[in-house]
């Protein structure tokens, strides 16, 4: 997105062939702009500049991403001309409302054409101002909506979050030279300036990675080395929290690459326990909940996961498809309105024993009960796996080259 927007070529390597990435080329393809991309590690990004884009010819389709659909509106939003955005079914159920009333506030001329808060939108030309504007909740996808959606604007654009959410987009807008500034909770973005391109080396994904250390950690004699992983502080509170459960888990060979944190992670077969997860490292491991959910069933002891009320509005309710599945597989674990309580071992083993999982097309869930399918007894069936196509199509590879 920055790339298309920026003067010059972004180069961009260790690029994500997966679906939502996919679905992000396209819609700014659709709109004139010149990306070289053959389905491997490497993009060139030719940027048209912050008011270079072209109306689409027809509606943009972010497929099942919702930070596609979320941030592109706020580039959208600054264009002269009528843009719609839709996407696959999940994404015509996530709520759009949150990034529609502040934009709205900022002047945007934005519509639910279904009246229901979610796509398709449809995004006409207006005059923006830059406004404060308090996020209900830590959300990255709302902040860099917003962020992007001040380039555009006239006047100052703060954003300020009750907990700091991953902050790559601040970071890359500093990096290709916009105004902006971070002062304690709130970004402060100032239009005016261009952006100039870059090269981006994309470090391994730590919410890819975590599958990983899942599993290292709750099948037995498991010694696994993930290379190359983003450890941004945004972005590691899974490791802080199964350190916390007693994970034994090594960083090394820590690094800066192109701004960002990167190391190496060493994991080995632990004996967890229950732990209590809320307030601000919740926005740090939002999509690996689930997973450590799994993990929680087989540690000792209870453990209680709450604050996490987003996870009802992801690709699924994530919270009532957890329980479900780990209910069926043995586990003793009950839904809250924005979490879990999740009763592990008592000092007896407490297994887990193979079932069809019910991922719902949602691929943290399928990925998620792959690594308890790992350790439960019998075979675990996954109702849907090429949903992990959408962030990680060789993850089914990946895990059978791992334990082989």
């Amino acid at each position: 997105m920055l790339g298309s927007i920026s003067e010059g070529t972004t180069h961009i390597t260790g690029f994500l062939n997966g679906a939502d990435c996919i679905s992000t080329v396209n819609c700014f393809k659709a709109m004139g702009v010149n990306i070289e991309y053959d389905g491997g590690s490497e993009v060139l990004v030719h940027g048209a500049g912050l008011f270079g884009l072209k109306e689409p010819a027809s509606i943009l389709d972010c497929g099942n991403s919702g930070t596609t659909t979320r941030i592109i509106s706020g580039i959208l939003a600054g264009q002269s001309f009528v843009s719609r955005l839709t996407g696959d079914k999940s994404i015509q159920k996530r709520p759009m409302n949150r990034i529609i009333e502040p934009l709205r506030l900022m002047g945007a001329d934005i519509i639910s054409e279904k009246g229901n808060d979610c796509v398709p939108l449809k995004i006409s030309p207006a005059k923006l101002k830059g406004i404060t504007y308090h996020t209900p909740v830590a959300s990255a996808q709302v902040k860099s909506c917003l962020l992007l959606a001040g380039l555009y604007a006239e006047g100052e654009t703060v954003v300020s979050e009750p907990a700091l959410s991953r902050n790559y987009t601040e970071l890359m807008l500093g990096e290709m030279g916009a105004d902006i500034t971070e002062s304690g909770p709130s970004i402060i973005l100032r239009p005016g300036r261009k952006l100039n391109s870059i090269d981006i080396n994309v470090p391994g994904d730590i919410s890819s990675a975590a599958y990983f250390i899942g599993a290292g950690l709750i099948v037995p004699d498991s010694d696994i080395l993930i290379e190359n992983v983003g450890i941004n502080p945004t972005r590691d509170g899974i490791i802080r929290v199964f350190r916390d459960m007693g994970g034994k888990i090594d960083i090394i060979n820590r690094r800066t690459v192109a701004g960002e944190e990167v190391a190496d992670i060493n994991v080995k077969s632990s004996d967890l326990s229950g732990t209590e997860i809320s307030g601000d490292i919740i926005p740090t491991l939002i999509d690996e909940l689930p997973l450590i959910a799994v993990a929680a069933a087989m540690a000792e002891g209870t453990t209680v996961i709450h604050d996490a009320a987003e996870l009802r509005v992801k690709e699924s309710d994530r919270i009532a498809l957890v329980t479900r599945n780990l209910k069926a597989m043995g586990a003793d674990i009950e839904s809250t309105d924005d979490g879990f309580i999740i009763n592990g071992k008592d000092g007896e083993p407490r297994p887990l024993k193979g079932t069809v999982i019910d991922d719902a097309f949602d691929h943290r869930i399928a990925m998620s009960f792959t690594v308890a399918g790992l350790n439960a007894s019998g075979v675990t069936e996954i109702m849907h796996p090429l949903c992990v196509d959408i962030s990680y199509p060789e993850f089914f590879n990946d895990i059978v080259n791992c334990t082989q």
